[in-house]
């Protein structure tokens, strides 16, 4: 039935993960309603499912970045992705 698209471990991995976070984002959000509104260091008004759009796309640029620039292994743009997504709970 899902033949027609490559499904491998990581992918299948890599969806569960946003459909975790977003879980979690609504059940934040039903028991602390308001997104918790702040200023970060970019200059912007952010809600936790901004931050969490910014750091998925941030995400994505470094991987893509790190795969046109250097090729695999993919585990340090990994631990760069954490650092950007810790970064942008904590600071934007």
């Amino acid at each position: 039935m899902l033949g027609w698209m490559a499904w491998t471990w990581p992918t299948a991995l890599l969806f569960v993960g946003i459909f975790t976070a977003i879980g979690v984002l609504v059940l934040l959000e039903v028991r602390y309603p308001g997104g918790q509104a702040r200023n970060g260091v970019l200059g912007l008004t952010t809600t936790r499912g901004d931050r969490l759009f910014i750091t998925l796309l941030g995400s994505a640029f470094i991987f893509f970045a790190w795969l046109g620039l250097m090729g695999p292994p993919l585990w340090w743009p990994l631990a760069i992705s954490l650092g950007w997504g810790t970064f942008c709970f904590w600071k934007v």
